[in-house]
């Protein structure tokens, strides 16, 4: 675990207490889409979507939405290779989670997937990388299936016209505000490493985490190591890797719940706070 003095925006637990605060999520999306948004649902933060027992859930960072759109924001402070194509699965568990909600296809919301990146995945120093889809034949003609994908690469925030746009993204690179707005979360974040409920639930939240991935981590690799060994598989390890990673994610969220339940938060708000179902929470409030 970061020890709490030493927590920025950009680390994740961070991040995410942050954007619960409405004005500043609203803003932040404002101003880095140029777009105009009237009120958002709350935040959700970490929101899980595992819409089947056998399928590879996702996280969420920051999940939400308006009246007419949904978005999800990832705060990257190290670049992966897989970047490209988890863009692709995170926007289809949207598209699940939504369709999950009794939605038909043509209800689905416009979507933006946001990766918000310390340095630049594509090389090709430009401040942000917007992709949809085009047709090959005749590159004008859009598909019009209301997706976006949209890449900041921070360390270019110098090459960016916009002023706001630019601040945000320079306060991202190196931690330096240079805007009204990027003070103002500059005052948040340094306001709620002090706070002594936020110092709580980051310990209640870092040990939860560290010990449900030991367990979920542990039980995921012997599984597969045995799957490996009873099919004869040389990739036994392998499976066993994979498996642990997902069964303990999901056992992250279970042990967090637990301890926010115990810290006297309610049912909804841990519900929020995990992405994790409220049945399930529920369950775990009468379980105990």
């Amino acid at each position: 675990m970061k020890p709490i003095e030493e927590l920025t925006f950009t680390d994740d637990y961070m991040f995410g207490y942050v954007m619960r605060n409405e004005e500043i999520c609203k803003g932040l999306l404002e101003r880095l889409l140029g777009i105009k948004i009237q009120k958002l649902e709350f935040p959700t933060l970490q929101k899980t979507i595992a819409p089947h027992y056998e399928s590879k859930g996702v996280r969420l960072d920051v999940y939400v939405q308006d009246s007419s759109r949904v978005f999800d924001i990832e705060i990257q402070n190290s670049l992966h290779d897989d970047l490209p194509t988890r863009t692709r699965y995170y926007q289809s568990m949207m598209d699940i989670d939504l369709l999950l909600k009794g939605k038909q296809y043509s209800e689905l919301k416009e979507s933006f997937v946001i990766f918000v990146c310390q340095e630049d995945f594509f090389e090709e120093n430009l401040p942000c990388y917007t992709f949809s889809n085009l047709c090959h034949e005749k590159l004008s003609l859009e598909l019009g299936d209301k997706t976006h994908k949209i890449i900041f690469n921070a360390s270019a925030f110098h090459q960016e016209k916009d002023v706001e746009r630019k601040s945000i993204l320079e306060y991202i690179k190196n931690k330096k505000s240079t805007s009204d707005f990027t003070q103002k979360i500059h005052q948040i974040v340094e306001q709620t490493k002090v706070n002594q409920a936020f110092r709580g639930e980051y310990m209640a939240w870092g040990l939860a985490e560290q010990d449900a991935e030991k367990r979920g981590y542990k039980a995921g690799v012997t599984d597969g190591i045995a799957q490996g060994i009873c099919t004869g598989r040389e990739e036994g390890i392998s499976i066993g890797l994979q498996q642990g990673l997902e069964r303990g994610a999901y056992e992250k969220a279970l042990e967090t719940a637990k301890a926010f339940l115990s810290m006297g938060f309610s049912p909804r708000q841990v519900a929020q706070g995990t992405g994790l179902p409220l049945e399930v929470v529920q369950e775990l409030v009468q379980s105990h």
